[in-house]
């Protein structure tokens, strides 16, 4: 049977079975893919998710010290954990589909950082745990309204400033902009399709943007390259894999979100730093559908970004921090 007599039906990036009156359209090209998306009315799915960096700080030759030595090499890593479970509580496979988040899990796990960082105060983004929001998303895949989801970003953001505030506001490390990272930007790959009712070819490739999670106040996002790779398998279990690749986007738009408005200090090694500049950011992504099912069965994003900083009065150091990410989701059996 040839791609251009099959309407696929492929919901992306933590999507959900579905099935939904047939839409008549126009033809497609023999060699072209339509991508929508489709639900089932408290049909739920749930996926895992995790965010996860290695970052070292390269202190360079320190002022007073003969050579450099193993103490000017800072090396941490840390990993959010989630489980999020989403339920359509409303189809309409013609218009706007409200979906329901529960987040299960969220875990913070934390390696190589001094005491300073995280004395007296948990991770924010574990304050997910437990919490639910909604949001409406197209058949494109395009989500329309997020501003529940943003209240609750806020909300469990607060939770990352210390509870004495006599000498202003001091915000501990944490994860929150992974969560973001993670959240904000489901069905990307499909709603980011110029022409949609068009329809993919396999090698074909489109743009868009995404977010990028750092352990520091950094405005920075990725430009994204996607590539409809290839479609495979018989037409009873037919597989897409849609490539990525990424590089720097500095500043990042600026209607994304931020889980905090307020005037702040940062605590650690990331508050001490200062005057961050990315130098810049490389990787590459894949996502795999089962197209059948019409719903995304894992993606992984990984890049490496560079960064230069500098240090309070000057001092003539100017750290190098790199740091890998690694975004990733699974759907649970």
């Amino acid at each position: 049977m040839k791609a251009g007599n099959i309407i696929l039906s492929i919901i992306v990036s933590v999507t959900l079975i579905g099935c939904s009156p047939t839409i008549k359209r126009a033809p497609l090209s023999p060699d072209s893919y339509r991508f929508t998306v489709n639900f089932r009315q408290n049909q739920p799915l749930k996926y895992t998710f995790s965010s996860r960096r290695n970052i070292v700080i390269d202190w360079g030759r320190i002022p007073g010290r003969d050579k450099v030595g193993k103490e000017t090499i800072n090396k941490i890593s840390e990993t959010l954990n989630l489980t999020v479970t989403y339920t359509p509580v409303e189809v309409n496979p013609f218009g706007l589909t409200k979906i329901t988040a529960s987040c299960g899990e969220a875990k913070v796990t934390r390696n190589g950082v001094s005491m300073r960082d995280s004395v007296g105060v948990a991770d924010a983004a574990e304050g997910f745990a437990g919490k639910s929001w909604t949001f409406t998303v197209g058949p494109a895949g395009k989500i329309e309204d997020r501003s529940n989801m943003l209240d609750v970003i806020r909300q469990v953001g607060q939770g990352a400033f210390r509870g004495d505030r006599s000498r202003g506001l001091i915000k501990a490390p944490d994860m929150m902009y992974d969560f973001i990272a993670l959240q904000w930007f489901l069905w990307d790959s499909i709603s980011s399709i110029p022409k949609p009712t068009k329809g993919v070819k396999a090698g074909e490739i489109w743009k868009s943007k995404l977010f990028v999670p750092a352990p520091m106040i950094l405005f920075a996002a990725r430009n994204v390259n996607y590539q409809l790779h290839e479609v495979r398998g018989d037409p009873n279990e037919q597989i897409a894999v849609i490539d990525s690749t990424y590089s720097l986007l500095y500043p990042s738009p600026h209607d994304w979100p931020v889980p905090y408005t307020e005037i702040f200090q940062m605590s650690g090694q990331f508050g001490f730093l200062r005057d961050y500049k990315v130098l810049d950011l490389q990787g590459q992504g894949q996502e795999i559908f089962d197209m059948n099912a019409g719903r995304t069965n894992s993606y992984t994003q990984k890049y490496t970004m560079n960064i230069l900083s500098s240090v309070p009065l000057g001092l003539g150091v100017n750290p190098k921090i790199t740091i890998e990410q690694t975004l990733s989701m699974n759907l649970v059996p």
